[in-house]
């Protein structure tokens, strides 16, 4: 599924959350989008969703104006930051649940949603009870569930932060693994600079209800439009991947890594410098000139 916000304005109780945006997201492609807090990442999500209608503009499902469409028409699942299972049935009536709604035969909805156990890797887990799982287990059953109605684009908001580092690592792997072998359209709600990096085909950044900037990962990582932007991936930190043929890939991050030797290496950020490829088998570098007596 296309999809494509055509100058989307709203406002809520006088003020103003979502300020002439326009994107597009092809078929097939995982974008992010990032920001900061109160920045409209959330509501964008549900406007799509046809949860919260806008004000001005339109959205357009492969070319086609979706802004009267209910939610339930829509061919596009939500995954919620808090999760939102129904405490009242097990992990398999949980995930059956978009199919009982489109009136699917009982035995064909608990197939599809044992499919769909196995495929967040929850083969053994349909006759549990919710309060029974960690959070981990919840998010992965959540995520089964929005797979189980078969949307064509599937929305994530903000799915990882309630989770540790190790499990926000799996989840994003098992995350990139089904959108890439269902062949869906997503569209990922985060704050994390680093999750948008690493998972993303491309990133739009908004900030206070606007479009800021968007492009491809290194994009926005290498040439920043504004100080805002820069900010935003400035902070210290390294991302580990690996260098092949001068190029510094980790998931869908690819930066050019000229004179870098092949293989380990790791991508390095430090707040007011240039971001810069370091291999992992060689001496430690020095920190760029301008980071010097700091």
């Amino acid at each position: 599924m296309h999809l494509t916000f055509d100058h989307i304005s709203l406002a809520l109780s006088g003020k103003t959350i979502l300020d002439d945006i326009s994107f597009e997201v092809a078929d097939g492609e995982f974008v992010s989008i990032l920001g900061e807090s109160g920045a409209g990442k959330s509501t964008t999500l549900k406007v799509v969703a046809g949860l919260i209608p806008q004000d001005e503009g339109s959205v357009l499902f492969d070319g086609q104006p979706v802004d009267d469409l209910p939610t339930h028409k829509r061919s596009c699942a939500i995954v919620f930051q808090d999760i939102r299972l129904f405490p009242n049935m097990n992990v398999q009536d949980n995930v059956a649940f978009p199919l009982k709604m489109q009136g699917v035969a009982k035995a064909e909805r608990l197939r599809v949603a044992q499919e769909m156990l196995e495929a967040v890797k929850l083969p053994d887990m349909g006759t549990r009870r919710v309060h029974e799982l960690s959070g981990g287990q919840q998010q992965r059953v959540a995520l089964a569930r929005a797979l189980a109605g078969h949307p064509r684009a599937i929305l994530l908001d903000e799915p990882f932060s309630g989770l540790d580092e190790q499990l926000r690592e799996e989840m994003r792997s098992l995350v990139l693994s089904l959108h890439e072998r269902f062949g869906m359209t997503s569209l990922m709600v985060t704050h994390d600079p680093d999750e948008a990096l690493t998972m993303s085909d491309r990133i739009v950044y908004v900030s206070e209800g606007k479009l800021i900037q968007e492009g491809t990962p290194a994009d926005l990582l290498l040439r920043p439009r504004n100080q805002l932007v820069a900010s935003c991936f400035g902070d210290t930190s390294a991302i580990e991947g690996a260098v092949a043929e001068e190029v510094f890939r980790v998931g869908k991050l690819e930066v050019p890594a000229p004179e870098v030797a092949d293989g380990p290496a790791v991508l390095v950020r430090v707040q007011g410098s240039v971001p810069f490829v370091h291999s992992l088998e060689a001496p430690a570098a020095a920190l760029p000139a301008s980071e010097e007596g700091r």
